[in-house]
């Protein structure tokens, strides 16, 4: 974890300029209200725990000054709309919406409450009281990708992907580059739910990629789901979101977890001292916001120790996933990372192909 989160935020992470109109101070003697939306339930492990440990290390670090409250399970839409407005209604003076999908919803109750502060996560949008907010996931999954590629005896990983948007192309990508510094045979396998939460469907995906030959597996979705499958079919799996060895003790060879807690303590004391401003931030390893644990009984020391070396070397600015040693190629034989260059955060964030060593196409 980072110790110095403002820091950062004032430094490289900004994606787009700051809006210069600070906030009020909140009086000393009423906390401030803190909405919290869910995209889906909220259960033990996945993406809506670990922003729910967030919100838990809000109240940790803030104590009386703060009132946290959230509610779960609201689909992206106008069901999303209809909750952040019924909070900023509600007295809440800030509202962190954690879904892709939420963004737009998000922009709308925005202009509706001006005084109000709005922190839409994974969205890329802003506005004078909307700032946004991700993680640099892909720098996890392609840490993850390295043990995949020395683990799996087949030489075919698979992947059940919610969304076809930059940030799960990100992922994959990464992912497969991963796999591939170490083994150069190994390949990727896709299946697209366009949905991130459907725990019967994220089996289902599961259970055909095993039977296609797939020995170790990954996601982008938002239940725990594949992780039970592959512990009930013997297979390997990478944790997402949480670290899920509770769920998959036996499959769970690494888990690429989130870490929202300092994220949302800054912003939340950033308010109550009267310095909030918009912004975008991108925060990854280096950043304290993604990291990799949770390594499985079954992945070798040698294994661990390579992994946990090339964290470092990210954490250091050594070692970019979207670098090219040599020209990378996307899976339709075309030049997309120029051997030498390293893609730009733009088109990092920007990304609409599939790297060479990844089967199928974009839906």
């Amino acid at each position: 974890m980072y110790k110095n989160l403002a820091a950062v935020i004032a430094a490289a992470c900004f994606l787009s300029p700051v809006f210069s109109q600070p906030a009020v101070p909140v009086a000393a003697q009423q906390p401030l209200k803190i909405g919290f939306v869910y995209v889906a339930p909220l259960l033990d492990t996945g993406w809506v725990r670990q922003h729910d440990e967030g919100r838990r290390a809000v109240e940790a670090a803030l104590g009386a000054r703060v009132k946290t409250t959230y509610v779960e399970n609201v689909a992206e839409g106008p069901d999303a709309e209809r909750v952040i407005r019924d909070l900023a209604a509600t007295g809440h003076q800030l509202i962190f919406t954690p879904s892709f999908g939420y963004m737009e919803p998000t922009r709308k109750v925005a202009q509706e409450f001006p005084q109000l502060k709005f922190e839409s996560i994974t969205g890329y949008k802003t506005a004078p009281n909307v700032a946004a907010a991700n993680a640099r996931y892909y720098e996890g999954r392609y840490l993850a990708g390295i043990a995949a590629g020395r683990m799996t005896r087949s030489n075919l990983a698979g992947y059940v992907a919610g969304f076809a948007i930059p940030e799960v192309l990100q992922g994959i990508n990464a992912f497969a580059l991963g796999m591939r510094s170490v083994n150069p045979k190994a390949e990727v396998k896709v299946v697209w739910l366009n949905t991130w939460f459907d725990p019967t469907r994220e089996r289902d995906a599961a259970m055909t990629l095993f039977n296609q030959g797939v020995d170790v597996i990954a996601f982008h979705t938002g239940s725990s789901a594949v992780m039970v499958a592959a512990q009930e079919r013997g297979k390997l799996a990478v944790g997402y979101h949480s670290d899920m060895r509770k769920i998959a003790p036996d499959a769970q060879i690494v888990a690429v977890t989130h870490q929202w807690g300092n994220y949302y303590t800054e912003r939340a004391r950033a308010l109550l001292d009267g310095r909030w401003k918009s912004g975008n931030v991108w925060g990854g390893v280096r950043e304290g916001m993604i990291r990799v644990e949770g390594f499985g009984s079954k992945v070798p020391k040698a294994v661990q120790q390579e992994v946990l070396a090339r964290q470092k070397d990210i954490a250091a600015g050594k070692l970019h996933p979207f670098h090219a040693n040599q020209t990378v190629l996307n899976n339709a034989g075309q030049e997309v990372i120029a051997k030498g260059q390293t893609l730009s955060d733009v088109q990092i964030l920007k990304m609409n192909w599939l790297v060479q060593g990844v089967q199928g196409q974009l839906p």
